[in-house]
């Protein structure tokens, strides 16, 4: 019997495959905890026209986010901080700091998606990574200024 599979199923497959189970298993396991449907033709095309809707938007999303890495490889992020006559900040400059003099340049970069390698304690210009998705990574540059 082809069954489509709603749920992942140790043993049998992944959720939205299609797969051939003997009619015992498909009846008293699989109907029984709804992690499957009867893989008729419609519900199939269904399942196709599903994952191809998937898969754009999956290649709008790279898109987007490439043409914002992009524009973000020429933006450059004043950040104000008080700091000590050698320079040396009160503090460190956070990723929250930089998200939001971001906002104020009018980009919405969540503050888990920039890479601080270490934390930034004095002041000077830094390099820093943002990934916006798994494969799109940009470098931004951050001015650390006195107050």
């Amino acid at each position: 019997m082809k069954v489509i599979l709603i749920a992942d199923v140790k043993g049998t497959g992944k959720k939205g495959e299609v797969k051939e189970v003997s009619d015992g298993y498909a009846r008293n396991f699989l109907f029984k905890k709804a992690l499957e449907k009867e893989a008729y033709s419609v519900s199939v095309n269904n399942l196709n026209m599903q994952k191809e809707a998937e898969a754009f938007h999956r290649q709008e999303e790279i898109k987007r986010n490439t043409e914002l890495a992009e524009k973000l490889k020429f933006a450059e992020v004043a950040v104000k901080v008080k700091c000590g006559e050698t320079g040396k900040i009160f503090g460190s400059v956070t990723a929250q700091e930089i998200s939001d003099g971001l906002s104020a340049m009018g980009y919405e970069i969540d503050k888990k998606k920039i890479l601080l390698k270490e934390p930034i304690k004095k002041l000077g210009v830094y390099r820093v990574d943002v990934k916006l998705i798994p494969n799109v990574t940009t470098k931004i540059v951050v001015k650390v200024e006195s107050l």
